[in-house]
This record gives structure tokens, sequence and C-alpha cells, in this order.
């Protein structure tokens, strides 16, 4: 598609003024450090770690193994109050019980086996077997005599490739790590420039020598090495230059409680619980950096000024039964993985996006047919309560299923668009299928929710005229609009089916185009495969949007949305005979019929303006159509202004 350049410039002018001013109007973030350029990690397992490190998804060790000295590696046990040697040796089970650790699985277990606990909000609650529970609770008090740690990143500095971190039940808060200097001076000399040409960023040098000055947990999985790293940045961003020799591949760290809840690690205010405000006192709360055949499991990490979990150019991660509550920008962020997958899990809160996936390895379209797959999977997961659900920003290959999005601002975003520089571009291939997209209509651009408002307390909500909700307690960090579920900002090749949008009061979907002006107009901005001259965008062509039901909750109730598809043909700077080859078909609406569907433009509108259910003929209409005019009144603006109506909560259809 981009090697065709159209004979029409129309409008071009006026989208490269607006590009202009993206750079200023765009939410900014108080970040306290600029991150580095990534690379994809080598997608072959290294051999040198028996068993090799990444090359796949590594398994998670079951807890009842992690004293079994047979297996690979070491455990080492963390618990939130140490017992004395005595106690370790000869201390009766009667005794080792009143330690804080048993004490808070205690508490753990009978919430599991009297009410049960929740997984995941949408789902219901999982109840544990008496005799399961008496099985937990002997095991970990065998863990306690074999406590060694009562900071998890102690425990993690004296790992090794293949070892465990086992952490007892507990509230951490990692005090040692606290107390590390941000933008430590000792590491001013390990700063870097990165691919938007930032000086001063931390590099993976600067991670290993001051672990804690962004991150109250790190684990750097490789040594350094002399090679240099290259400046200014490769546009390749295939394998990591510097990587040295793995120290920390494979090594797992889980909770030893029945739920995630049971062990909370705190980066920020421990008297909000799982609630606002934050009051980050570290960037990151668990950062995993090289780390090939890293896993979590089983706990839930809070209030990080940035990301609550962050993986990066890390090859093979399974994040498991985990829990992100209340970040600034992301719950968890996976940068340029591959063979990651995140399953069984929860967030909510968060200023961006409670999942991300960014730039993700390119092994979609980038590939050739038979050696295309999908590099990380997300399944079984709830994103809630967010600016976005989920967001994968140059995001391909991501394979998403059988998950819960709802009571966010909006529930699903892959785009081009909001971090120029992020490798991968364009963003291709998702697979988005069996999953519910419902209720996205959280106001985050409403007030802050402060205080105890009299007469009654502020609740936060959809819109400021609703009872059930006047105010915000999340601070967006993202410009999207109220009331969507899913949107491609500039995408290629995703696949949207079997899923089931619902009540999302704006759109159920929208897809639009992104000119390469928008994403490397800026001369400071590396972005391979992107050329800011091109009249034919890179974005957006083969989206197929099909066997979606669109206004009906699974068991067949009708709540519509606002309209169910919206779609800008094309966008404006583009040859209007070109086809785009992105198609509708067999989608049904809230009556459960064809007909019931509704769209910009309308399904059931005569061709070419309606939506092409003939993938190989799609013409884009290359116009200053209404669609076209909305995008332009709204990434002109400051986030929040009125100008724009996705700032404004949408009626209930």
């Amino acid at each position: 598609m981009r090697a065709r350049r159209a004979k029409h410039r129309r409008g071009i002018v006026g989208i490269a003024i607006a590009i202009a001013a993206i750079a200023v109007l765009l939410p900014a973030l108080a970040l306290g450090h600029i991150e580095r350029a990534s690379y994809w990690p080598n997608p072959g397992a290294d051999t040198s770690v028996k068993p090799a490190a990444g090359g796949s998804v590594p398994a998670v060790r079951k807890v009842f193994s992690s004293l079994n000295k047979k297996k690979p590696g070491k455990t080492r046990v963390v618990c939130s109050q140490m017992p004395s040697k005595k106690l370790k040796k000869h201390g009766t089970i009667k005794q080792l019980s009143k330690n804080k650790s048993i004490k808070a699985l205690n508490k753990d277990l009978k919430t599991a086996t009297k009410k049960g606990y929740k997984l995941r909000e949408s789902q219901p609650a999982i109840k544990l077997k008496k005799k399961k529970a008496k099985k937990l609770r002997g095991f970990n008090i065998k863990l306690l005599r074999h406590c060694q740690y009562t900071s998890i990143q102690d425990a993690v500095t004296a790992a090794h490739n293949n070892d465990r971190v086992e952490i007892l039940p507990g509230l951490y808060t990692e005090p040692k790590s606290r107390s590390k200097p941000t933008n430590d001076p000792a590491c001013a000399n390990l700063k870097i420039t990165n691919d938007k040409n930032q000086a001063g960023a931390v590099s993976y040098a600067y991670q290993f020598r001051c672990p804690n000055d962004q991150n109250l947990i790190a684990v750097l999985g490789r040594s350094l090495t002399n090679v240099p790293v290259p400046q200014p940045p490769s546009i390749d961003r295939h394998n990591i230059p510097d990587a040295g020799a793995c120290i920390r591949c494979n090594l797992q760290i889980q909770g030893t409680g029945a739920s995630p809840d049971a062990v909370t690690i705190d980066a920020g205010n421990t008297k909000s619980g799982d609630g606002a405000p934050i009051d980050a006192v570290k960037d990151v709360g668990i950062r995993a950096d090289r780390a090939d055949g890293f896993v979590v499991d089983n706990l839930k990490v809070r209030h990080a000024r940035e990301h609550d979990i962050y993986v990066i150019e890390t090859d093979g991660s399974h994040l498991n039964r985990f829990k992100v509550p209340y970040a600034g920008e992301y719950g968890l962020l996976t940068f340029v993985a591959d063979h990651s997958l995140i399953e069984n899990c929860d967030g909510w809160g968060a200023g961006d996006s409670a999942l991300y996936p960014g730039a993700s390895a390119d092994v979609g379209e980038a590939l050739p047919p038979g050696q295309q797959r999908y590099g990380t999977e997300l399944r079984n997961c709830d994103m809630h309560h967010s600016a976005l659900g989920y967001s994968g920003t140059d995001g391909n290959a991501v394979w998403v299923h059988n998950n819960e999005f709802y009571d966010n601002t909006m529930g699903f975003s892959t785009d081009v668009f909001t971090a120029p520089g992020h490798p991968g571009f364009p963003q291709d291939s998702d697979l988005v299928e069996n999953n519910n997209i419902h209720d996205n209509n959280f106001n985050t651009f409403l007030p802050p929710c402060a205080g105890t408002q009299k007469p009654k307390p502020p609740i936060p909500g959809e819109n400021v005229n609703d009872p059930k909700g006047n105010c915000s307690d999340v601070e967006p960090t993202v410009p999207v609009p109220v009331g969507v579920g899913l949107w491609i900002a500039g995408g290629n090749a995703n696949v949207i089916r079997n899923n089931h949008f619902y009540d999302n009061w704006r759109r159920g979907t929208m897809l639009f185009q992104v000119p390469d002006q928008f994403v490397c107009n800026d001369p400071n901005n590396q972005v391979a495969n992107c050329d800011p001259t091109a009249t034919v965008p890179a974005t957006s062509y083969r989206n197929r949007f099909y066997d979606n039901k669109m206004g009906q909750a699974p068991d067949g109730s009708s709540h519509p949305n606002g309209i169910d598809f919206w779609w800008d043909q094309g966008g404006i700077s583009v040859d209007p005979t070109l086809n785009t080859s992105d198609c509708w078909y067999n989608n049904t609406g809230s009556a459960g019929t064809a007909a019931s569907l509704t769209g910009l433009p309308s399904p059931q509108a005569a061709p070419p303006n309606n939506l092409p259910s003939d993938c190989q003929n799609s013409p884009s209409v290359g116009a200053l159509n209404g669609q076209v005019t909305e995008e332009l009144a709204c990434i002109t603006v400051p986030q929040g202004d009125p100008g724009c109506p996705w700032f404004t909560t949408p009626p209930k259809p």
C-alpha cells in the first residue's frame, strides 16, 4: 500500500498544521525518568542457561514444588516478619502461627473458604476447599522456617538463573528501596540519548547500577557488557545490541497465599488500600529488564507513579493471577516483548491503561505468511475503571481473547500515534475475539474526586448530572473519547470477531487512518517504515470486523451502543480510488439482526457510502467528511477542551 503515491494532496497542509500542535497538546505525565530506546530481544532460546531461557512462554512452577531440591535453581523465601533462628528450627506450629505472615495467611484462607475470593471483579468468587486450605497453610509454615528475607528486593538481588522468590502473605513496602534517591548523581554518567533525541534517558547500565532509583523492585536479568549502546539508537530494533549473559533469567516471583490479595506490594500510599490517591514514591512497582523466562504469579502490585509491573526487552514471560490497581500510567506494561502470556488478572484505576502490551514483537505482517505468529497473548483478564482498559501502541500480533473490558473511558485501543518513536510501525495483526466490551462510559475528564463533600461524598461516575457519579478518582494521561468500546487508531490487518459490544454510549468501534506525518513529522523521532512525505499513509488497511454481537449482552438482552460502527472511510489524504480492504460482515445489532446495526457511514446505505462488506471492494473516500472533521477538531485541542465532543459523556442510547 505504501509504495503507491496518490495524485491528490488535498488536506495535507491542514493535517500538517494539526500535527505540529500535537507535541504540546497531548497530556504529559510528570515523569521522573526518560526511557531509553528499546530493542526486540532475540526470539531464540538462550541455551547457555539450563533449562534454556526464552524462545517460548515459561510455565508457572507450582508453589508446592518450591522446596524440592531436585528442581532447578534455589528458592529464596520472603516473609513480612523474620522468625528467630530458634523458632525456625525448633518452633512449634502454634508458635510460628503468631508470625505476621501466617496471620495474614489465616485471614486470606478464612475469606477464601467461607466467602471465596475474587480473582477478577466480573467473575464469581472462588471458594477454596478446607482440605486445600489446610495443605496450603501447612506448606506456608514450612516456607516460614526457610525465610531468609523481609525484603523482596534483597531476595531478587541474591537470585541467579532459575531461582524462585516465594513471598509469604503480607504488605510489602520495601523501605530500603523507598529510601534510594531518584535521579541519583552516582549514575548520572550512565544516561544516554533515546530515539526521540532526548538526552538523559536512563540506560540499562543505569538500571543495573542504580536499580531502586526508579523501581521499588528491580529484576535485572543480564550482565553488563563492554559493547557500546548505539548513539543515536539503531533504526532496526531487532536484537538487543549490548545484551550480556543471563544472570537472573528464568526467575519466578510468586505469592504463597490463596489469592493474589494475600501478597500486596505497594509503591505509594498504603492507606489508600486498593484505591486512590496513589501518592507514589517510585515510578515502577516491579521492573523486569532483559529477564528472559520471567514469571510473576499470585500477587498484587499497586500505587506506582507510572507502572505497577513493567517488563521490558524480555523474551519469554508469563504473568499470571495478578492484580494491578491504581497506577499513574499502566497497571501492567510489557514493552518490546516476545513469547509473552498475560492471563487471569485484574487491572483498574490506571491513568492510561490497565494493561498495555506496547511495541510487541513485529511477527505479523512483517514476516512471510508461513512464519507469522502471535508474540503476545492476553486472556481471562478484567480491565476496568481506567482511562483505557487496554492499549497497545504499535502493538503487533497480539491475541486478545476471553476478557472483560468495562467501566473505562474507552475499552480497547491499538494505535500508532500516542507515543511516536515506538518500534513496530505500522501496527498490525492483532486478533481480538470472544471478549465482552461494554459499559465504557466512565468519564475520567470530570473534576477530580477529593475530600468528603457534603451532603454526600464524591462518587466516581459517568456524568456531572448523573446521581451515580460526579467526579473522577483517576487522573487521565491520554485524550480518548468517552463512551467507546474499541478503536483502531491507525492499524492494519487486525481481526475483530465474535465479541459482544454493548452499552457503550458513544460508539461500539471506531476505525480511522493516521497519516505518516502525524507519527514521524518530527525529525527527532525515529520511526522505521514511516515516511512523513507520503501521500498514501501506511494505515489503516485490511481490518476486518465480523461475527460480532453489537448492542447485545451475552444473555441476549438488548443494550444498544450509541452507534455500533464508525469509520472515517480512509481519511483525507489518500487516493479516493484506493481499496482499503477494510470490511464489516456477519455482524448483528441490538435486535439480533443485521438490519438493527447502526453506524457512520450507515451499514444500510447505498455503496460506496456504506460500511463495505466486500473486503476486495472497500474504497477510500478521500474527502473531508464529518468523521475526519471530528478527528481534526479533537487532535488540535487540549485534553478536556469543550470544543471536542470526546471529553463529554454522551447521552445513554
